[in-house]
């Protein structure tokens, strides 16, 4: 796997003062958000990217609500926060909002993934590994709720899973359960 490293900066957030550094794999632009001392265990967030959840405040998922909780909890606890860019579970912007737009239409996240001829959930986590070796990271304590997650990282100890539950609304009602019944996400 060829990843070019960026340089460490600062990152002064909402949430805190973090450092950043960002990892080129291929055409994705990956970073790195972290505070406290990297050790080898480490407290992480595996994020990939939502635009319409994570920038806009989209009602339609729980992922801006899960980035703001992890980065507050790195904030306070130390740790890292790796923002994958796999928008859309890796369908791309245009795609997601495709998606969207079945959904509107009464289709749920998957059904909509299918129709559009992708697996419900096209994304990887090489690079994850990749990152963590950087730091020599060996264990983690992953804030998640993906069990795709906790068994993907074949060379990282996952120590303790921390959930991220977020409230359901009106609007995401319906992708949290396709979420929990379909996917297993632990909810």
């Amino acid at each position: 796997m060829q990843v070019k490293i960026s340089n460490i900066a600062n990152l002064p957030s909402l949430w805190g003062d973090f450092k950043i550094q960002a990892f080129k794999e291929g055409e994705k632009e990956h970073l790195c958000i972290f505070k406290g001392e990297i050790k080898d265990t480490l407290n992480l967030r595996i994020h990939s990217e939502c635009l319409t959840g994570d920038a806009l405040g989209s009602l339609k998922c729980d992922c801006g609500p899960q980035l703001q909780y992890a980065l507050k909890y790195i904030s306070e606890h130390g740790g890292m926060v790796i923002y994958l860019r796999q928008e859309g579970r890796n369908i791309g912007l245009f795609n997601k909002v495709n998606a969207y737009a079945l959904q509107d239409s009464g289709l749920d996240t998957i059904e909509a993934n299918l129709k559009l001829g992708f697996k419900a959930d096209e994304r990887t986590y090489e690079v994850v590994e990749f990152i963590l070796k950087h730091f020599n990271i060996k264990k983690i304590n992953l804030l998640t709720n993906n069990p795709i997650k906790l068994n993907t990282l074949t060379d990282i100890e996952v120590l303790e899973r921390l959930p991220i539950i977020i409230k359901a609304n009106s609007h995401n009602e319906g992708y949290l359960k396709v979420k929990q019944k379909q996917m297993g996400h632990l909810l």
